[in-house]
């Protein structure tokens, strides 16, 4: 009998500059041993690696459909031996319910919870320690906004995952006509 496959991850692709604000926010405090994978906004936590071409096909249809979006970083959320960063992403979360309707008979039960957005930076440290930063991150770091511009898919490797593809959120926003 063959392996199974091992899991997909889809996340949510950041712009750069964002990207890299939540990269050094995580090198600064997440335990280094245990950060072996880049800053994230996961939407789907372990899809089946053997439904990946649907998989594939599913996102490719989406994102053509969808122009990048802006979201909100911030504020600070406890998760009690760590801290994310809340994101605020009511076109995503539109398109995240649309793709677990499809993909339903597929989810795990972590991925049939209500999705709660966030950006890790901070995890498996004591509780003390997961305290004094949230309480600094909330006195010193503004919300900021953000643009969504891709999802990512990648592939689960026991720790470190293995980056797939990106696809880019390609439709283009035409402003509202204004009648005179």
């Amino acid at each position: 009998m063959p392996e199974p496959s091992p899991p997909l991850i889809l996340t949510l692709g950041l712009d750069a500059e964002t990207q890299s604000w939540l990269e050094a926010l995580r090198r600064t405090h997440f335990p280094p041993a245990r950060n072996l994978v880049p800053a994230h906004v996961t939407l789907f936590h372990a899809l089946p690696g053997e439904e990946e071409a649907a998989i594939r096909a599913a996102i490719a249809a989406e994102c053509a459909a969808l122009p990048p979006s802006r979201v909100r970083v911030g504020p600070p959320r406890s998760l009690g031996r760590g801290v994310a960063l809340e994101v605020g992403a009511p076109a995503i979360a539109t398109l995240r319910d649309r793709l677990a309707e499809r993909w339903r008979c597929w989810l795990t039960a972590q991925d049939r919870q209500r999705w709660r957005p966030h950006a890790t930076v901070q995890n498996k440290v004591s509780p003390e320690r997961a305290r004094a930063l949230f309480v600094t991150l909330s006195a010193v770091l503004p919300v900021r906004e953000a643009r969504a511009e891709s999802l990512l898919l990648w592939r689960y490797r026991g720790g470190p995952w293995e980056a797939l593809e990106r696809i880019p959120f390609t439709a283009e926003v035409y402003p509202r006509e204004v009648i005179l």
